[in-house]
């Protein structure tokens, strides 16, 4: 069953009325499991409205993130074909963007997302779905192996980025780009491609309690 097309009579807001039900949706059900038919549900509007304003799921989710850039796409520009030089890649691309204008917007995100529950599941599905998931797949086909390497690589950036840009810890902070990138890169490479150690390789072979998925499924 469709809901109505175009806009509702006496509105002109449909655009942050379509934002507002995707928070809510994403915050919910995660960014895999939030359908554009359930947001417009939300909204009031027909899906074709949310594709008209948005164009994809992806682009809805990064306006309702409000992240002034999507990190998947900085990801794939020049990334490298050996999985063993990834590490490197996404250190390099995550100091890219952040050290960009657009990067100090995204740190008003961050700031939220430490005193707001909701903002913080926004801010986890958008690092999961756009960054973690993505990197993941291209190493490991295990799923409860990629939920450890995801978290700990989430882990490491998100220590990386706290500490270089909130905190402002020296000598990390005013460090050059490269400088973290060889500092940092190795460590994130081995979670990515290395053993994973005793423990943490034994929880994911006995406990499928933690998983992100290394599949991509878009939700219609």
């Amino acid at each position: 069953m469709s809901g109505r097309r175009g806009r509702r009579p006496g509105r002109s807001d449909t655009r942050s009325d379509i934002l507002s039900a995707a928070r809510d949706a994403f915050a919910e059900h995660g960014y895999d499991r939030a359908t554009v038919r359930d947001i417009a549900t939300r909204a009031g509007v027909d899906a074709a409205m949310v594709h008209h304003w948005f164009g994809t799921k992806e682009r809805l989710f990064q306006a309702a993130v409000d992240v002034p850039f999507d990190p998947q796409e900085l990801l794939l520009d020049g990334a490298p074909d050996d999985v063993a030089r990834l590490g490197e890649h996404v250190v390099r691309t995550l100091l890219r963007a952040w050290d960009s204008p657009r990067g100090r917007v995204a740190l008003a995100l961050l700031r939220s997302a430490t005193s707001s529950e909701r903002a913080a599941r926004m801010l986890r599905e958008f690092v999961l779905a756009r960054v973690v998931r993505p990197t993941v797949a291209r190493s490991e086909p295990d799923p409860h192996r990629a939920a450890w390497r995801g978290a700990l690589m989430a882990s490491q950036l998100a220590g990386l980025v706290v500490v270089r840009y909130v905190l402002r810890v020296e000598p990390l902070a005013g460090a050059p780009a490269e400088t973290v990138v060889g500092a940092v890169g190795p460590t994130i490479q081995g979670y990515l491609t290395g053993p994973l150690p005793g423990a943490v390789d034994e929880d994911a072979r006995s406990a499928g309690n933690v998983e992100i998925s290394t599949e991509r499924h878009v939700a219609p």
